[in-house]
């Protein structure tokens, strides 16, 4: 099951007003960039946070859930509080992976 048009405008809509949010779909599913780094997923209508330190202090209730079969599990996040979202990707920021640089194409010759 793909995630809803409808799904990702209102997780986008409780994220707005954060610094730099932006998601890139692949195979029917989003990634959530926070300030250039990977922070969430958006599979089958679900949020899915990084389970870094800080973000696992602050959920209500630790549910570790996979966004797809073989992938390591992630927080369910409860995309309704909005004050608590923005605190948590506040907050987690500095625990997120900085992405690796790309290397660069090779010339045609």
């Amino acid at each position: 099951m793909a995630t809803g048009k409808g799904y990702l405008e209102y997780v986008l809509e409780q994220l707005a007003g954060l610094e730099d949010i932006s998601c890139r779909q692949m195979m029917g599913e989003y990634i959530i960039y926070y300030r250039g780094r990977i922070a969430a997923y958006i599979c089958d209508d679900r949020l899915l946070l990084k389970p870094v330190k800080s973000a696992v202090k602050m959920v209500k209730e630790e549910i570790y859930e996979t966004p797809y079969e073989g992938a390591k599990p992630m927080l369910l996040a409860d995309v309704d509080n909005k004050e608590l979202l923005h605190s948590i990707f506040e907050a987690m920021y500095d625990e997120l992976p900085v992405p690796k640089p790309k290397k660069p194409k090779a010339k045609k010759t």
